[in-house]
């Protein structure tokens, strides 16, 4: 699994720097990304789904950090 960590970064820079990331792994392959944004919680899944990718899971792992899991289809 790919780590992709994001925190400080804000919408809509979350989902093109995921989306950039994405690209550059194999069908399967796993990406892991790290987020404070709270607002990128909800989009950064919603816009991945969107281009036909898999959101495994949506955790919050701290106070303000959330961790969310694609697999790239």
């Amino acid at each position: 699994m790919i780590t992709l960590d994001l925190r400080g970064e804000v919408c809509p820079f979350t989902f093109v720097k995921t989306k950039v990331k994405l690209e550059e792994l194999k069908p399967g392959e796993l990406l892991e990304v790290i987020l404070d944004h709270e607002p990128a919680v909800r989009d950064v899944p919603r816009s991945v789904e969107a281009e036909g990718h898999e959101v495994l899971s949506v955790e919050k792992i701290s106070d303000k950090e959330w961790r969310i899991v694609i697999r790239k289809r």
